[in-house]
């Protein structure tokens, strides 16, 4: 690859949370975008910086079609949601062609920037922010199968020992992969400082991208919604995955957009496991009267079990705060990595994908 397409391509990432702040901030000011930031007050990030998630509006705020982009919902999937939305801002050619068909584009960046920032999937509370958004006026979501693999995934020491490992694989060669993959990951409710914990009540987070829609969201009629995500599937492919109702017509939406390489959880088909609570499921909330067409793309790393005992780890040095600084810094590189692959192929390979994506949406929005 010419270096002039290298260059292109890695300047729109970033190798921190205040690095990618400061790009995204600079690119929407260049591109004369309405920008609000709405400021986590109560924490501080790594190096002591401003923790923000920053809205981005190009077009009207009372625009009938929306194209909406967000980024960090998993703290260091941001590096790779921030990348695309900076190159977006960058892209004369595709904010023409929003321009034209009328299409506002609302980006919203770092939706957990206290993750984002301190190389956590989880929010400032352990709170995987794709599980919290439930109606927590109703009994919670069950997850029985959890509290039998929670004493697996997280050993007392770390890393696991030859009989911790062995206790896991007994489990999968009884249960299945699949029954595995779902007790660990689609959410639970009880376990406050364990794995994909959805909470007990909204998060900062919840309560913020509601904010956002209320404001920005609310004269749409249409909304195309793509969620930038890391971490499942093969290296550097995008799975397009269908996080919406399961009904007919709002799946024969997302087919007719995006074509038939949609995957939906519910349908077991997706890399993806059925999550409770998504965030994207706010829009059905916030925006009622708008057909939604919601897309969590997805983008592989690492192998996803290698994925998964490297945010075993994460949750593990959570736990075990006295860990040596040493081992803390291991872990938290790992994390990162898990998410983001920082090399030329991958960025390509992710600019490539998402502004196909985006194209797709437009043309979905256009006919709308």
């Amino acid at each position: 690859m010419p270096t002039t397409q290298r260059s292109a391509a890695t300047r729109y990432f970033s190798g921190t949370y205040a690095e990618a702040r400061a790009k995204f901030l600079e690119a929407a000011a260049q591109r004369g975008a309405a920008v609000e930031s709405f400021v986590l007050e109560a924490h501080r990030g790594a190096l002591g910086e401003e923790l923000a998630t920053d809205v981005a509006l190009i077009g009207a705020i009372d625009a009938k079609k929306l194209l909406l982009v967000t980024s960090g919902t998993h703290g260091p999937e941001g590096f790779c949601g921030s990348g695309t939305q900076i190159a977006t801002l960058n892209d004369a050619d595709l904010l023409s062609r929003l321009e034209k068909a009328g299409v506002a584009l609302l980006l919203v960046h770092a939706i957990n920037p206290h993750g984002f920032s301190h190389l956590h999937r989880t929010n400032e509370d352990n709170i995987d922010l794709n599980r919290n958004h439930i109606d927590f006026n109703a009994a919670l979501p069950v997850n029985a199968e959890y509290a039998d693999v929670e004493p697996l995934v997280l050993p007392a020491t770390w890393p696991p020992t030859p009989a911790d490992e062995a206790a896991v694989a007994a489990y999968v060669q009884q249960h299945g992969m699949t029954a595995f993959r779902a007790a660990v990951t689609k959410g639970q409710y009880t376990s406050p400082d364990g794995l994909f914990y959805g909470g007990t009540a909204p998060s900062w987070s919840n309560g913020t991208i509601r904010k956002i829609l209320r404001k920005y969201a609310a004269s749409a009629t249409h909304i195309g919604w793509i969620d930038v995500h890391t971490g499942l599937g093969p290296y550097g492919h995008g799975e397009k995955i269908y996080p919406g109702r399961n009904t007919p017509e709002d799946l024969a939406l997302a087919h007719a957009w995006w074509g038939a390489d949609v995957f939906a959880p519910f349908a077991g088909d997706s890399a993806s496991a059925d999550v409770s609570g998504p965030v994207i499921s706010t829009a059905y909330d916030e925006c009622p009267n708008a057909k939604i067409a919601p897309m969590g793309l997805e983008f592989g790393t690492l192998p996803d079990l290698e994925v998964l005992t490297r945010l075993r780890a994460d949750t593990w040095l959570r736990r075990h705060p006295e860990a040596p600084e040493a081992q803390k810094r291991e872990i938290r590189a790992q994390l990162r990595d898990a998410f983001y692959c920082d090399n030329e192929e991958w960025k390509g390979m992710i600019l490539g994908q998402t502004r196909v994506v985006l194209l797709q949406t437009l043309q979905g929005l256009r006919k709308a």
